[in-house]
């Protein structure tokens, strides 16, 4: 059933793109009214009435489907959550883990503690006044 309503719902959503794309915009009749040319491919009184009414339509469709979708979604996964499921995540056998004492980390020695620049016999680069 999902997949009957998911299909619907991505040709309303298609057909409602084509419709939207299809409407004049809402400067085509100052075009028209300094000298310019007003093409009516619906009739005299233009597309209004015809396209409005079918994207009002599709629109009503479209949110009816997504509605629906969210509907069966939600009551697919009901009363199951991700804490409940039990999941154990596997660790690698070389991870310490917090029970375990001997993963303590000992302290790094002072001669090691240098920066990188001294050790590597880099010398500073001084700055110019």
């Amino acid at each position: 059933m999902s997949l009957i309503i998911t299909a619907i719902h991505v040709l309303a959503a298609l057909a409602l793109i084509g419709v939207v794309l299809l409407q004049k915009g809402s400067g085509a009749d100052m075009g028209a009214a300094f000298g310019g040319s007003s093409q009516n491919v619906f009739g005299a009184q233009g597309s209004g009435s015809f396209l409005g009414k079918l994207t009002a339509g599709l629109a009503g469709l479209f949110m009816l489907t997504s509605l629906t979708l969210a509907f069966f979604t939600t009551q697919e996964g009901a009363g199951v959550s991700v804490m409940d499921q039990g999941v154990a995540v596997e660790q690698p056998a070389d991870a310490p883990t917090a029970a375990d004492p001997s993963a303590d980390v000992a302290p790094i020695p002072a001669k090691q503690a240098e920066p990188m620049a001294e050790s590597s016999g880099a010398k500073p680069v001084p700055v110019g006044d």
